[in-house]
């Protein structure tokens, strides 16, 4: 983790819990000649734009405050979606009995990429149930294994 998405945790997360919101992710990236510091929040009921604006109002307030970016950025935040990552053990614990797609840095039985029903998550290994045609398989993936996972919409 940047410097920069350190500072700006520290910041954002008692600003967040006042508003009733969880910190989700903090990116901040360069694109072309700008800069973005975003900050994905959500709520156990979702977020909706009034509470990305209130976020977003009182993390700019602190930030011009304390000024630890020293150049020109663009503020920006929003929830992390439908389909958003899962990189924390939290991430994992509140996705349990929800539909992902997960990739490994190496085959788990033969396979990298895993899409199905997250069953289980104990800290070190992942459950999940994958659809295979007419049947069903289990995995049991290492935590450590996981090279990246998000929520997936299911069709």
């Amino acid at each position: 983790m940047s410097k920069v998405t350190e500072v700006v945790e520290e910041l954002a997360k008692p600003i967040l819990t006042e508003l009733g919101l969880d910190l989700v992710e903090i990116e901040y990236v360069k694109e072309g000649k700008d800069w973005f510091l975003r900050v994905y929040i959500d709520k156990e009921q979702g977020v909706d734009i009034e509470d990305c604006g209130h976020a977003s109002e009182k993390l700019s307030e602190k930030l011009d405050e304390i000024d630890p970016i020293p150049h020109n950025y663009f503020l920006e935040v929003s929830s992390p979606g439908a389909e958003r990552p899962l990189k924390k053990e939290k991430d994992f614990e509140n996705a349990i009995g929800k539909y992902i797609f997960m990739k490994t840095y190496e085959p788990v039985e033969g396979e990298k990429t895993f899409e199905g029903t997250l069953l289980q998550f104990d800290g070190r290994t992942i459950t999940i149930e994958v659809r295979i045609k007419t049947r069903k398989k289990v995995y049991e993936i290492p935590y450590e294994k996981v090279a990246s996972a998000r929520l997936a919409i299911q069709f």
